[in-house]
């Protein structure tokens, strides 16, 4: 057997064992459609009975009862449904057991002015009531893209609020006094906490900046850490570890370049800019992001799950001491672009396929009934 030879045999025995680590791996899960004929979905949050709240981006918002059926959520602001705008995510309040308050981001405006809004009211049945605006990005742009408004609450109690760079207004993200390529932080009413890091300067909401247009936001349930994954224009999609007051480059530097083939920037690295946890390039297309910390998966807890768009599959980031150890694919069998993925706390794994015929989606354990 010659040189040549070998070789070919190693290859096909590396491929066949790749076949069966990943025929192992999707093994461990089934995919339990919970509804389907959702139109553009965006987010998704889990109520106390049981059922969904479910963001569609043309200005809607439904609830998915436990039989997959659709019922229509009234009192609803209007939105700005151009481009990459409408409604975002929705998440529920600490306390909504107590205080049934939930929490909205979409786009807010015209095309004239336009920018990411809060919107927070209490669900009665089906209606949203006592409803109003609380917070508003500023300045407002006159573009239709790159709004971020993904939420994530704080354990203290704080609101973050992640906002895009509005596309053609990206130099906006290194300007602490602007609010576009941000995270923000409020209180719970839209108010200012007092400990906000950039205050001092100014910078009243600011909690961290340098973003282009960020897609995820979750918190680790460990150890508090929050993680934030962003859109690069061609590659230099990043996953970054949030610390209060950090720049995290964009666009003074950045592993992308821009969708012309011209460098966005020559420089990766920066005196005091952060580098991202783990980068893409090319781009995954990074849609909706998960830190599971639930006990039905134990091989997959303390590990992110990010959204690929361009690849129609999930990724998942194993993480040892908050550093990026492996990314594999999962569930690319589902074959179509995913927005959003979710941990809900009931201990399973929820997907938003985005399509104007979306689904949701549940991961449950192979060997369990769901």
């Amino acid at each position: 057997m010659n040189a040549i030879q070998k070789l070919r045999i190693a290859s096909i025995a590396m491929g066949l064992l790749l076949l069966a680590a990943h025929a192992v791996q999707s093994s461990d899960y089934a995919l339990d459609t919970v509804a389907e004929g959702l139109r553009g979905p965006w987010s998704v949050a889990l109520l106390p009975d049981s059922s969904f709240l479910v963001t569609l981006r043309e200005g809607r918002l439904v609830r998915v009862t436990t039989d997959g059926g659709q019922q229509e959520i009234s009192g609803v602001p209007d939105t700005y449904y151009a481009g990459q705008g409408g409604f975002f995510d929705i998440v529920l309040h600490p306390q909504h057991g107590e205080n049934q308050l939930v929490y909205l981001s979409y786009a807010h405006g015209t095309p004239q002015g336009n920018g990411t809004a809060i919107f927070r009211a209490r669900l009665e049945n089906n209606a949203l009531v006592d409803g109003r605006q609380i917070f508003l990005a500023e300045p407002l742009k006159d573009t239709p893209q790159h709004y971020g408004g993904r939420l994530l609450f704080l354990p203290d109690g704080t609101l973050l609020v992640a906002t895009g760079d509005g596309f053609e207004y990206r130099e906006a993200s290194q300007d602490i006094h602007s609010e576009l390529g941000k995270v923000l932080r409020i209180n719970d009413d839209g108010s200012v906490p007092p400990d906000n890091p950039l205050i001092v300067d100014g910078a009243n909401r600011v909690w961290t900046y340098g973003h282009r247009n960020t897609q995820g936001l979750v918190l680790d349930g460990d150890t508090g850490a929050v993680y934030l994954h962003e859109h690069g224009p061609r590659g230099g999609d990043e996953v970054n570890r949030l610390r209060p007051g950090t720049n995290y480059g964009w666009p003074a530097i950045t592993y992308g370049i821009d969708y012309s083939g011209a460098y966005v920037s020559p420089f990766t690295e920066a005196e005091g800019m952060a580098q991202p946890m783990t980068y893409w390039t090319p781009s995954i297309a990074p849609s909706g992001m998960a830190w599971y910390g639930g006990d039905k998966f134990p091989q997959w807890r303390g590990d992110l799950f990010v959204g690929a768009l361009v690849d129609k599959e999930v990724r998942r980031l194993e993480l040892e001491n908050g550093v990026v150890t492996s990314d594999t694919t999962l569930f690319s069998e589902i074959g179509e672009r995913i927005r959003d993925v979710r941990d809900l706390g009931d201990g399973y794994l929820y997907l938003l396929t985005d399509s104007a015929n979306g689904s949701l989606i549940r991961v449950r354990p192979a060997d369990r009934a769901h």
